[in-house]
């Protein structure tokens, strides 16, 4: 007689756990009873093979979704994350976004369009500078703004720039729109800021994003730059899933 193998086995002896046939108060098995309960699972697997392979990919699909939700806790924490918009949301985008790539820059206008059309939305932007060491200033510049209560203005700016981008260029804007530049400098060093930036990094990570722009509106995960129709509707849908 074939048995199973121990790893099999043992996932087998999980489930059976899961769904009570085992309980932690009985008494060990001896060898010859758990030889026999080897057989047993193995005929039951040899009938049954449809509905193991029903209970193992349910089993990882449950995984991958705790994955998922907990890839977007991390999404969803916000807290220091420059955004535009409502202060009082009845839906947030999050967009992962670069001030050195041109998909981004692409996108931008819809954004503002759609966010001065509809005030109940925030675009909440996760710095995901990925591009260039410029990007990487300009990232730690425009979550420095927010905290100056200036990033809409300055992250207009940054998306409108069309020369190179360094921090001549990033400083010289900061000043156009009313920043203080010291206290900028101060902030975009702050460890506060490095820490904003870390948790971005790991979110597209856990949400496997690997360019920019991504946008996450209510469940749909978009990477990629998409029209303002594209957008709308997904706003659209959202509202009525938040709303059911």
């Amino acid at each position: 007689m074939r048995f199973l193998s121990a790893p099999i086995a043992g996932i087998l002896l999980g489930i059976l756990s899961m769904v009570g046939l085992t309980s932690p108060g009985q008494a060990e098995l001896s060898s010859a009873d758990k030889k026999q309960v080897e057989i047993l699972i193995e005929n039951f697997i040899r009938e049954n093979p449809v509905l193991l392979r029903d209970v193992l990919t349910r089993l990882a699909q449950s995984e991958a979704e705790a994955a998922q939700q907990a890839a977007m806790e991390l999404v969803y924490d916000d807290s220091g994350d420059p955004y535009i918009g409502a202060e009082q949301p009845g839906l947030i985008i999050y967009e992962f976004s670069d001030y050195n790539c041109g998909y981004c820059k692409r996108v931008f206008p819809d954004l503002m369009a759609i966010l001065e059309a509809d005030p109940s939305l925030r675009l909440v932007v996760k710095e995901f500078p990925i591009l260039a060491e410029s990007s990487v200033l300009a990232a730690r510049a425009a979550i420095a703004a927010q905290a100056q209560k200036k990033f809409p203005a300055f992250h207009r700016a940054l998306m409108g720039w069309r020369g190179r981008l360094d921090g001549e260029a990033i400083n010289k804007m900061a000043r156009e729109v009313g920043l203080d530049t010291k206290q900028l400098q101060k902030d975009m060093q702050a460890e506060r800021t490095e820490r904003i930036l870390s948790r971005t990094r790991q979110a597209a990570s856990a949400l496997d994003l690997r360019g920019t722009p991504a946008l996450i509106i209510g469940k749909n995960i978009v990477p990629g730059a998409i029209s303002r129709e594209e957008i709308l509707s997904l706003i659209n849908q959202a509202k009525v899933d938040k709303n059911s």
